[in-house]
């Protein structure tokens, strides 16, 4: 009996482009960088259940999340504590949102495709 494909949660950094910001580079990186583009940074934590549930979530319906038309950013902040306490991290996954040098908010938790999607549209349309 086949137990199906090996799950690397990995691949979600270069499926999605992720690039890895830390407390150091934050700023320059993120916030700070030129564009108008919605930029998302997926804040996880090594070896966290549901940080790999939304990564296998994410590869499995790759195509309705790179539509979102996001820049992925990423940081583990299980290595980089700083970073969490930054944002009062209670919890991971969360995801930070920001356009134009503004926090746009956040989503605590991975909350399914659909309400992930959702939230998306109300940032990048403005209602």
């Amino acid at each position: 009996m086949s137990s199906g494909p090996n799950f690397d949660p990995t691949a979600v950094f270069e499926v999605f482009s992720m690039r890895p910001v830390d407390s150091a580079s934050f700023d320059a990186e993120v916030v700070n960088a030129s564009g108008d583009d919605l930029r998302c940074v997926f804040l996880w934590g090594q070896d966290c259940y549901n940080c790999n549930i939304f990564k296998q979530t994410a590869l499995l319906h790759k195509d309705a999340l790179l539509g979102l038309g996001l820049s992925w950013f990423q940081a583990d902040v299980y290595a980089d504590e700083a970073l969490g306490r930054r944002f009062s991290l209670h919890g991971v996954p969360t995801f930070m949102m920001f356009r134009g040098g503004k926090r746009l908010g956040r989503i605590t938790g991975w909350p399914g495709l659909p309400q992930f999607s959702a939230a998306i549209h109300r940032l990048q349309t403005g209602s």
